[in-house]
């Protein structure tokens, strides 16, 4: 097969989160791909992240699903489509003949293209007759739909990235922006360079690198947004900053959501009590907040992953309905999502409780309007099963067969080991994905390959209604089909009509068409002027914001704001004020576990990591899970930094390192999201996770789980970096990541190591006629070896009983040579870098490559003061900027230490 890229420059969108941004992808002669920002996109006129930098790096057929197989006798065959195809649709259909159409699930994801998520909505709720299709987004931003939908009266985001240009003060709750929304944060970062009078407000409980641009830190107490914004509500009233003929003439219920304020909420003294917030810093919150006109209030995981999730987030549009500050420039309130198309899966009606088009399934005449239009069997008539109900469901029995596309529920779900328990009673379980190997793939009985990034067509809507193109440019692999296809035949295959897609193009038309039918201006979901495009118009559409109308010209006008008519989209136009009751996280207090865990992104990693792990320069920045806690409970729990701890909930435990990075209050502890079965040993912290859900949108809460923190006891600490992959069973605990033509291990192990040299040869599988050169110090437990072929290096290995092992980026490096010198011999048995090689350190600056030692060494040695005379110097934080944070606190350091 012809594997070769189409040989011209593609105009596309990064697959990461919701910022959007449009990326270029050029064919390179050596046949590498060249990623480059959209000069042209809105979202980012032109910038990348680091992981957006790096897609180039993600795109290989390495450990990639290209053909289908399907189960038998515990063991998986390939298969051809027609086998597989017929063995999901007979499945299904066998399951649904005898238990009904609630016996069966999807459980799609936000990586999907709108095209896929519409297909896969219509077959469910329109064919098969179930809503018991869920998404991935359920984990990540339901509760921002629920709490639009209660307030607006349907899932609108009121306004645009262009907003952050016009604010006066930019409120980010919840958002570690600088890590997890890069360039909308280099956005803000801008807007504070060009007008310092702005104001910038984090208010978050760990002091994380958005931070470092912020006039003010609220590090509030986990789980208390609701009293510190109704608190803020309390606060306007009685300043009397209300818009009182905004709200008289356009919203209802502000007296019943003032009244739910009161409670506990309307003494500032006490609200900061509550919050553990200086009363100074509270005050000076809402003095600001009281007397800007222009705010923007973005929110973002920390607010919607709770099981009061839904109050906070109304909680946060209350403040700006009671003061008018919404639908006009510079303002309102925005709800920052996660994953690259999670408004689009909204709009496609993704989520179990939604219909197509924005429109309800608890609505009769939406359902009607629906199934007319599809001209389908039946219709869903109740919503389906939500995420964590539906694993539930699964385990009891009562959901038999569950398709999952593109995600990883056994890594992302709180309390995954319920999960693992539910797929293995499963009668039938289907995966799609484009990864052979994942965590949810083990328990498959079929696996469909399904077209990655670069490889399928399609549309994605961003964080501000920002519909654009993804485009292919690379060619199809193997079997791999696009999910709106694989849905597709299944449906046929099951014998429903409607299912006649033959493009992406197709299937968006129809998704445009519903938007408009039966619409005389009910539903500002509108993508009219997106009706009827041609082939070419659909593959040259240019980004465009909905509502999608046409002008006298014909030419597409989008909408940048909603509601500067200061209408809405309940009955009568009204929004709505929304009582939020303050109450703790559910499962808040447990005397067994007195810790509160928090869980989260770290800079270069994506979700579960089955793209951002392909990319060598990703992992420099974080290589290994780990468990960030404050160095008084470190001493109190008896932990070490540096060292191995066990974290453990009432749902299950995971292993990581201990670090203290200085953003965690004491009764707190940080674990990031990504780590899985494949990148670690015992690091899914989604197996800890408080499967407590907020009672309206089902959303989990991740940023709540009672934890304990105890030592995980080890006798030797190691280390590999080698070309071949190793067979790791033996070894109590490690981590794999990727490194540029290696990969690194970093491991550990209970057992004494007797025979450190044999012990090491078996772990590498090295030969006895090897070049092995080897270093032992026996009384101290130190052993130092590599494994050399012709004059390059193989292999290396570290091991101490004690973590004070070499550092790992001068050893990197010598993977990158084709021969090694006396000095480097000599350097890897040292433990150190000799001669002219330096250790750069760890990687602060991924997209340059810059590490933490020479960034130091160069603000001592040249005197840098500021961030820009470091990347003039250095190229560091020049790129996507997420790296500045750190810079930053480099810069502080080094000087303190010249100062002392």
């Amino acid at each position: 097969m012809n594997l070769s890229p189409i040989p011209f420059a593609v105009r596309s969108t990064c697959p990461y989160c919701g910022v959007g941004c449009g990326v270029t992808a050029t064919p390179l002669p050596d046949g590498a791909i060249a990623i480059a920002g959209d000069a042209s996109h809105a979202a980012n006129r032109g910038r990348l992240c680091v992981k957006g930098a790096a897609l180039g790096e993600t795109i290989g057929l390495e450990g990639r699903l290209l053909h289908p197989a399907v189960r038998e006798d515990g063991a998986l065959r390939q298969a051809s489509w027609e086998e597989a195809i017929e063995r999901v649709a007979g499945g299904l259909r066998a399951i649904i003949d005898e238990h009904g159409p609630d016996a069966v699930a999807l459980y799609v994801s936000g990586q999907l293209l709108t095209e896929d998520y519409y297909v896969a909505n219509k077959l469910m709720k329109g064919y098969i007759g179930s809503a018991n299709i869920d998404t991935n987004s359920r984990l990540c931003m339901s509760s921002a739909v629920a709490g639009h939908k209660r307030a607006f009266g349907a899932d609108l985001v009121p306004g645009c990235y262009d907003d952050f240009d016009l604010a006066d003060m930019v409120v980010l709750v919840g958002s570690n922006t600088a890590w997890c929304h890069p360039i909308l944060f280099q956005r803000i970062a801008r807007l504070k360079d060009a007008r310092p009078e702005v104001r910038i407000v984090v208010i978050d409980p760990r002091r994380t690198a958005t931070c470092e641009l912020a006039d003010l830190h609220l590090p509030v107490k986990p789980g208390t947004d609701v009293w510190l914004f109704n608190g803020l509500l309390s606060y306007l009233a009685k300043s009397g900053v209300q818009d009182t003929a905004f709200i008289d003439a356009h919203t209802n219920g502000l007296a019943q959501a003032l009244d739910a304020a009161q409670v506990d909420c309307a003494d500032p003294l006490a609200v900061a009590r509550h919050c553990r917030v200086e009363p100074s810093d509270l005050m000076a919150f809402y003095g600001g907040f009281a007397a800007t006109t222009k705010v923007i209030t973005a929110f973002s995981q920390g607010v919607n992953q709770s099981s009061a999730g839904t109050d906070k987030v109304n909680s946060i549009i209350n403040c700006h309905l009671l003061t008018g500050r919404i639908g006009q420039p510079g303002m309102g309130p925005f709800s920052i999502t996660g994953q690259p198309n999670a408004m689009g899966g909204r709009e496609v009606g993704g989520l179990a409780n939604m219909l197509a088009a924005h429109m309800d399934l608890d609505n009769p005449q939406h359902r009607d309007t629906v199934q007319t239009f599809w001209s389908s069997p039946r219709i869903a008539e109740k919503g389906g099963l939500k995420a964590v109900d539906l694993f539930k469901a699964i385990e009891a029995g009562t959901v038999k067969a569950v398709w999952v596309i593109a995600t990883n529920p056994m890594v992302s779900m709180p309390d995954a080991n319920q999960v693992q328990r539910a797929l293995e009673k499963c009668e039938l379980v289907v995966v799609s994905d484009i990864i052979a190997s994942t965590d949810t793939n083990a328990f498959a009985d079929v696996l469909l390959p399904a077209l990655g990034w670069g490889e399928k067509d399609g549309t994605v809507t961003n964080s501000e209604r920002l519909i654009s193109r993804q485009r292919a440019f690379l060619p199809v692999p193997g079997e791999a089909r696009a999910d709106w296809r694989i849905l597709a035949d299944v449906a046929r295959r099951m014998g429903f009509d409607g299912f006649d897609f033959d493009s992406s193009h197709a299937v968006f038309d129809e998704h445009a068409r519903l938007s408009v039918f039966r619409n005389e201006g009910a539903r500002m979901f509108n993508l009219a002027g997106l009706c009827g495009l041609t082939a070419h118009e659909y593959d040259t559409l240019e980004p465009v914001q909905w509502p999608v109308r046409r002008g006298a010209d014909g030419a597409l006008q989008g909408s940048a704001r909603l509601f500067a008519d200061r209408r809405f989209a309940h009955a009568d136009g009204k929004a709505r004020f929304i009582a939020t009751a303050p109450r703790a996280p559910v499962n808040a207090v447990d005397p067994e576990y007195p810790l509160v865990l928090n869980t989260g992104r770290v800079r270069d990693q994506w979700h579960t990591m089955s793209r951002t792990g392909r990319a060598p320069r990703l992992a420099d920045h974080t290589a290994e899970a780990f468990i960030d806690m404050h160095p008084q409970d470190a001493l109190l729990y008896g932990v070490r930094e540096g060292e191995l701890a066990r974290v453990s909930s009432r749902w299950g435990a995971m292993v990581a390192r201990v670090q203290h990075g200085g953003g965690i209050a004491r009764g707190s502890v940080f674990v990031p999201i990504h780590w899985n079965g494949q990148t670690a040993s015992d690091a899914r912290v989604g197996t800890l996770v408080n499967p407590a859900v907020d009672p309206v949108s089902g959303e989990p809460e991740f940023k709540h789980t009672p934890v304990q923190v105890e030592r995980f006891g080890v006798a030797w600490h190691a280390f590999v970096l080698s070309r071949s992959e190793l067979a790791l069973d033996q070894v109590a605990h490690w981590t794999r990541v990727q490194g540029r033509g290696f990969a690194r291990y970093e491991m550990a192990g209970r057992g004494q190591l007797r025979e450190r040299a044999a012990w090491a040869r078996t772990l590498l599988g090295v030969t006895d006629d090897a070049d092995w050169l080897d270093y032992e110090d026996a009384s101290d437990g130190v052993y130092r070896a590599v494994h050399v072929v012709g004059e390059r290096i193989e292999q290396c290995i570290f091991l101490s009983p004690r973590t004070d092992l070499p550092a790992r980026a001068w050893l990197a490096s010598l993977f990158a040579s084709e021969s090694l010198t006396r000095l480097d011999r000599a350097g890897l048995l040292a433990g150190q870098a000799l001669g002219m090689r330096l250790d750069t350190g760890p990687t602060v600056c991924s997209c340059f490559g810059v590490g933490r030692n020479t960034i130091c060494d160069a603000i001592a040695k040249q005197d840098l003061r500021t961030v820009p005379e470091v990347t003039a110097c250095l190229k560091a934080g020049g790129n996507c900027g997420s790296c500045v944070p750190e810079i930053k606190v480099l810069l502080m350091q080094t000087r303190a230490r010249e100062a002392a």
